[in-house]
């Protein structure tokens, strides 16, 4: 939940593009790659990659946001 907490406090006022942006990047910093975020707090979470049966659950709000945004833009086409 604080995962989805932050993700939606980091995207808020974003356009769609920077919001999947953010999604590559927090997709990123689980497969722990250095990654510096705008939102700071965000970081927080890079210990998550240290416990592979919680990065499904870290992940879980950046990939359905990431897929929303998906089906929106299939449906605008």
């Amino acid at each position: 939940m604080s995962s989805a907490s932050m993700m939606t406090e980091a995207v808020k006022g974003k356009s769609l593009e920077e919001a999947l942006e953010m999604a590559e990047k927090f997709s990123g910093l689980m497969k722990g790659e250095p990654v510096e975020f705008e939102y700071e707090d965000l970081e927080a979470l890079s210990g998550v990659n240290k416990f592979p049966a919680r990065i499904k659950c870290a992940t879980l709000a950046w990939n359905a946001l990431r897929k929303g945004i998906d089906q929106a833009k299939q449906h605008s086409e």
